[in-house]
């Protein structure tokens, strides 16, 4: 009878093991676009931290790809200000109308999460970050920047 309880139990895994292999191609072959950052996220060393100097010495390195960097980046800074209005501005209606700090602390991280997204929209139109590959750009800079910080090393 022990025996039958293992053969039970290791089924059920093999069971569980094959559709969670399953979901996970299933989502992999949705997301394969993450593939292009694996690399990049899944490293033993993490690359040094760079400064803006380093990312407009790639841009004067990189006549595609640089412009379309620097269009990238600052998007993000039209995110980040979205980000910060949005948070502000939702944190004072309702602590204006609710005087609840907990309501006003989660509107103000909603607010801020709604201002992000607003803002990389706005930017999105405004820069036409549409007709750019911000992706492959990014991309370039992390396999300069890894070459770079090899020749440093």
């Amino acid at each position: 009878m022990g025996e039958s309880a293992a053969d039970s139990s290791s089924q059920s895994q093999s069971f569980l093991k094959r559709h969670w292999e399953e979901y996970k191609e299933f989502w992999s072959e949705r997301f394969s676009i993450l593939d292009n950052y694996s690399r990049f996220i899944k490293r033993d060393q993490l690359l040094p931290s760079w400064s803006s100097s380093d990312v407009d010495e790639f841009v004067a390195a990189d006549p595609v790809h640089g412009p379309t960097l620097r269009t990238a980046r600052e998007a993000a800074k039209y995110g980040a200000a979205g980000s910060v209005i949005g948070a502000v501005s939702t944190a004072a209606v309702a602590w204006k109308y609710s005087r609840s700090p907990h309501g006003a602390a989660l509107s103000f991280g909603a607010g801020a999460v709604f201002g992000w997204t607003f803002g990389q929209e706005f930017a999105n139109h405004w820069l036409q970050l549409y007709r750019l590959d911000t992706m492959a750009a990014q991309v370039k800079f992390l396999e300069w920047w890894e070459k770079k910080s090899a020749g440093r090393a």
